[in-house]
């Protein structure tokens, strides 16, 4: 179940894995997610599996999902890069807007590919709404522009090298030793794509923010296979 995106990482689609004579698009991200899920769930080495949903057990037991912002906490400015290896001041980028600040794990998981796209798809009513859109994985800028480019993102996605504004936000755990095999034997390659040797991950959070940064919706979830729905996003904006 939870070992998917590795076997579907090396699909060669962008996004939907749209090969001829499947299905239609799901009209929802939540629908997409659970349909890839589904898909993966056949392919699962047992062990392999239960590797991987130990992980997720475990991060869940150990209170990492509440130490993250609430819902009226104020997010912290900070710079990061972008996919072109330019610094950026958060704040600056939101301006004097609302924002929805995402973060992801990597191009290389098609659940965060897909969570880029219905986002995507959702930008101009974002933009209605007053709110700007920022992606922000570990990823060094390179993959980064790879991931922008590959998913046709029209909205800032930026490079927190080292998960260092994701620490801050307390959403970054170390993938356990077994854990980090299982990765290395299906070809993900954490210390390549982003650039140290920590084997750390963000775990997946959203949050709309006003204009002064303080927290209007938060969603953080130790189980990566779940991303705040667009609907809930733009109710909350």
């Amino acid at each position: 179940m939870i070992f998917s995106f590795f076997l579907l990482s090396v699909v060669p689609s962008t996004v939907l894995a749209a090969e001829s004579g499947e299905d239609e698009e799901p009209k929802t991200l939540q629908e997409a997610l659970a349909k890839r899920a589904a898909e993966s769930a056949s392919k699962v080495p047992s062990e392999r599996g239960a590797i991987m949903q130990s992980s997720i057990d475990n991060i869940r037991e150990s209170g990492l999902e509440d130490n993250a912002p609430k819902v009226g906490d104020t997010l912290p400015d900070t710079k990061l890069v972008d996919v072109n290896g330019k610094e950026v001041v958060l704040s600056d980028l939101r301006g004097e807007k609302k924002a929805v600040i995402t973060f992801y794990r990597g191009g290389w998981c098609p659940y965060c590919n897909l969570q880029l796209h219905y986002y995507q798809e959702a930008l101009p009513q974002m933009k209605e709404l007053g709110a700007e859109l920022i992606a922000i994985s570990p990823e060094m800028p390179d993959n980064s522009l790879s991931t922008s480019q590959k998913n046709n993102l029209e909205f800032a996605v930026l490079s927190d090298h080292q998960n260092h504004y994701a620490r801050q936000l307390g959403l970054v755990f170390t993938l356990e030793p077994e854990l980090v095999e299982v990765y290395k034997s299906f070809g993900i390659n954490l210390e390549k794509v982003n650039g140290d040797d920590k084997w750390e991950l963000p775990l997946s959070a959203t949050f709309v923010v006003d204009k002064d940064g303080k927290v209007l919706y938060r969603f953080v979830e130790a189980d990566y296979k779940k991303r705040a729905a667009v609907a809930d996003i733009l109710k909350a904006l």
